[in-house]
């Protein structure tokens, strides 16, 4: 058993005779503790020391309320950027199957892989008309039909040539408005057009040279009852 702590009584030059009042004087304290010879020591002035250096305060002061609202945060992404690994069935010139989206169901012919992983594929438009667009591998199934692409350039065309410009906002009436609206819609600019002639000229070329494939790019995919999906051969 751990021996027990014997508490000191507290010693004291000015001892009280009532609570809250001392034996002795203040001015018989100050001699009765020496305070005077340490005066005499240092100059008449009691010694004291430096005050100590104060951290500087913060510019910004933390808010003593939370926010009524929660303040979105934007997150850091750490992720590093890995370019999509082209699955082996899908090449320069294979023929794909859309199967989803404004397209489905139609026969595209794949160009190449851009750097975000999207497909570039194109019909031909002439053909069934599908434009030069992006589409993502996983939503294509990739057939044995092959047409010929290596005379057909497609340097140009990358993920900011797909980007949509931002819409300038005029002030106009109302009729107007819609109007403007319905044009700009519909409207496609001259530059994007001689791009699908210049892509699909040279590819409507190969594809004629080759039996059927004209027909098999126009006509659309689909399955009927009894067909079953998992064994059929593309």
């Amino acid at each position: 058993m751990a021996p027990t702590m014997v508490k000191k009584p507290r010693v004291t030059r000015n001892p009280d005779l009532v609570r809250g009042v001392g034996k002795f004087s203040r001015s018989q304290m100050y001699h009765k503790r020496g305070l005077w010879a340490i005066k005499a020591k240092n100059g008449g002035v009691f010694p004291h020391h430096d005050p100590k250096a104060v951290a500087p305060t913060p510019a910004e002061k933390a808010p003593k309320f939370y926010p009524a609202d929660d303040v979105k945060k934007p997150l850091v992404n750490k992720r590093k950027h890995k370019p999509t690994k082209l699955r082996a069935s899908i090449t320069p010139g294979t023929v794909l199957i859309v199967l989803a989206g404004r397209f489905k169901g139609k026969r595209v012919v794949f160009l190449k892989q851009l750097s975000s992983g999207l497909l570039l594929v194109t019909g031909p438009f002439k053909i069934n008309g599908v434009p030069l667009r992006r589409v993502n591998q996983s939503y294509v199934i990739a057939t044995a039909t092959k047409a010929d692409v290596s005379s057909v350039n497609v340097e140009k065309f990358d993920d900011k040539y797909f980007s949509k410009e931002a819409a300038k906002k005029n002030k106009k009436g109302e009729g107007e408005f819609f109007e403007a609206e319905k044009d700009e819609k519909n409207a496609l600019p001259q530059g994007k057009k001689d791009d699908q002639k210049a892509v699909d000229a040279p590819l409507i070329k190969a594809i004629e040279g080759v039996a059927d494939l004209k027909s098999y790019l126009a006509s659309r995919f689909s399955l009927k009852s009894g067909m079953k999906p998992h064994e059929l051969i593309y």
